[in-house]
C-alpha cells in the first residue's frame, strides 16, 4: 500500500487508505505507528475505507520538537479529514489512541459515527501512571537494539496472558494467525525511529489528559473494548467508562491483557466488524 502524505496544521501527516465503503479512522497509541493496526486491516477493510495514519512524533509523520497536547493530536485527525474531504467518520483508538479519541470526540462531535475505545483511560488519579510509562519506553527502545528478543520478551510478559506468552517464549518464529511472529514485531520496533524526546513530547500530552467529567458529553454510540485482565488500563477504569458515557456497550475478552488486538486477533475482529456494521 502506498503512503501518502498531508499538509495538517503546519506538519505533514503520513497514512494509508485500505478498501472502499464508509470511512473509518484508526488511531495507534503510544511508540506506536500506523503499522501497528497491521492485524485489522483485512478484515475491516473489506466492509470500509480504513485509513491508518501515524501520529505527530511517530513513524513517518513529522517529529516537530514541542510538548505535544491532546488538542494538537485532536486537530491533526480534524486536518486529516478536511484534507481527505470526510464530513464524518467511524474511529477506533487503542491506548493512548483511545485517549486521543476520547479528546477528538468531544471537540468535533459532529465528525464521528460511531467509536471503539480500545485499552484506554479517560484519564489518571495522578502523574505517576504517565510518567512510569514513559520510562518504560525509553528503557525499552535504548535496550531493544543491545538485546531485541529479551527486550521484547521481557516487556511482553505482561501485557499478553501468561500462556499465549509461553508460546512467543518457545518459538519467536511461530507465526500467529498466519499474521505475525515475535521476529516481526520486534523488526518492526527496530524501524520505528522512535526517540526520546518523542516519548517525552506525548508524555506532556499524557499528563494533560483528564475528560473524567465530560464523558457524559458524547452521544455518538461507543463500544469500549478491553481485556478482562489488563493490568495497564485495568477494568475498573473501563467500567467506569461504561457508566459515565451514555450510548455505550462494555465488551471484555477473557484471559486478555493490554495486548489483545495481537493475542485475540480473529474475536477482536469479529467484535469490531460486527459493532461498526449493525
Amino acid at each position: 500500500m502506498t503512503e501518502l502524505f498531508a499538509e495538517v496544521n503546519g506538519i505533514r501527516i503520513c497514512y494509508e487508505m485500505h478498501g472502499e465503503g464508509n470511512p473509518l479512522i484508526l488511531v495507534h497509541g503510544w511508540g506506536g505507528t500506523k503499522e501497528g493496526w497491521f492485524v485489522h486491516i483485512d478484515a475491516l477493510s473489506k466492509h470500509f475505507r480504513v485509513i491508518t495514519f501515524d501520529n505527530r512524533g511517530a513513524g513517518k509523520s513529522d517529529h516537530p520538537n514541542i510538548p505535544y497536547t491532546m488538542d494538537m493530536y485532536a486537530d491533526d485527525i480534524y486536518g486529516l479529514l478536511e484534507f481527505l474531504k470526510i464530513e464524518k467518520t467511524h474511529i477506533i483508538g487503542a491506548s493512548l489512541g483511545g485517549m486521543i479519541v476520547l479528546n477528538f470526540i468531544l471537540k468535533y462531535p459532529d465528525k464521528v459515527n460511531k467509536v471503539v475505545l480500545m485499552n484506554t483511560w479517560p484519564g489518571f488519579p495522578n502523574e505517576q501512571g504517565p510518567e512510569i510509562y514513559k520510562e518504560s519506553k525509553i528503557t525499552y527502545y535504548k535496550e531493544l537494539e543491545k538485546d531485541p528478543l529479551n527486550t521484547f520478551l521481557k516487556s511482553t510478559k505482561s501485557s499478553f496472558s501468561r500462556e499465549f506468552w509461553k508460546k512467543m517464549v518457545e518459538n519467536p518464529k511461530r507465526k500467529f494467525f498466519d499474521l505475525w511472529s515475535v521476529e516481526d514485531l520486534i523488526e518492526r520496533d527496530l524501524k520505528s525511529q522512535y526517540t526520546p524526546q518523542d516519548n517525552e513530547n506525548a508524555a506532556y500530552a499524557v499528563k494533560g489528559h483528564n475528560v473524567q467529567d465530560r464523558l457524559h458529553e458524547i452521544k455518538s454510540e461507543t463500544l469500549i473494548l478491553c481485556g478482562a485482565k489488563d493490568r495497564i488500563a485495568p477494568l475498573s477504569v473501563n467500567k467506569k467508562m461504561l457508566e459515565k458515557i451514555p450510548n455505550s456497550t462494555l465488551k471484555v475478552i477473557e484471559d486478555a491483557r493490554h495486548s489483545l488486538p495481537l493475542e485475540k486477533t480473529p474475536e477482536v475482529n469479529n467484535i469490531l466488524v460486527d459493532f461498526l456494521k449493525k
